[in-house]
């Protein structure tokens, strides 16, 4: 008995055909797979351009927004002390207490304003004193609500040739010594700071109520403050302005006019 053995086709395997769309053919015995190609050198590397291309795109967004938040961050920051200062100027103004008119009356204190002033305990020359109820009650501080203020330019601790405008404050005004005054740090740079008044028809830069043959012994109707700061020499910086209004009311039993 003979026996005879299958011949088995030989298996025929050819590669894949590369190119751009092309599809390779992989053949087993009579069997034929078709199989899809992957990306090209090409096209990884116009991926790759446009998506540095996206990312050079995001960069620059990233960079303009950090520099705006910089920005804004240094002119937030450059304004905070002159609201500072203006929130001070306007308590201060708001709460004067009544003229003296060259006399000692109760509840009431001096109003001046003008270059070159001079008060009691302050070394320097001051732009404004005025007395104002806006003292702090506490137990270390035993006396009363109206304090003397006064706004003045002295030369910088820090700087060399810079000055910085102060408030300085007295507390204890019945001291027969020389009075203590606390000076405040309000604004550093500041080249002048200028106080007028206004008297209901122009603004007068010179105010004293103290002296009783002055032409102004009462309060005026509204405060101007120029403040200037100091910036570079090609710079032309404008003076920051505020103008406070003073609720005031002189009152009086004297008949003024009667057609009785």
């Amino acid at each position: 008995m003979k026996m005879r053995l299958k011949k088995l086709p030989i298996a025929d395997c050819r590669l894949p055909i590369a190119g751009s769309g092309a599809q390779g053919i992989f053949s087993i015995g009579n069997r034929k797979l078709e199989i899809e190609n992957g990306f090209t050198l090409v096209e990884m590397i116009l991926a790759i351009g446009v998506a540095a291309l996206v990312l050079v795109a995001v960069n620059a967004v990233l960079f303009t927004a950090l520099h705006l938040r910089e920005v804004t961050t240094d002119v937030v920051d450059a304004a905070t002390p002159v609201d500072q200062t203006f929130t001070y100027l306007r308590r201060d103004l708001q709460c004067v207490v009544t003229p003296t008119n060259g006399t000692s009356k109760v509840l009431s204190g001096g109003f001046r304003l003008g270059n070159g002033l001079s008060s009691a305990g302050a070394s320097d020359p001051v732009a404004a004193e005025i007395f104002t109820a806006t003292g702090a009650l506490s137990a270390s501080s035993p006396w009363a609500d109206i304090q003397r203020v006064t706004y003045e330019l002295k030369n910088s601790a820090t700087v060399s040739g810079q000055r910085d405008l102060y408030r300085s404050v007295t507390r204890n005004l019945l001291s027969v010594n020389t009075p203590d005054v606390a000076d405040q740090l309000l604004l550093n740079g500041v080249e002048s700071v200028k106080f007028s008044g206004y008297d209901g028809a122009q603004w007068v830069e010179t105010w004293d109520t103290t002296d009783p043959n002055s032409t102004y012994t009462n309060l005026p109707l509204a405060v101007k403050v120029e403040i200037k700061m100091t910036g570079d020499s090609n710079a032309k910086l404008e003076p920051v302005e505020l103008v406070v209004p003073i609720d005031s009311v002189v009152r009086t039993n004297m008949v003024l006019s009667s057609n009785q």
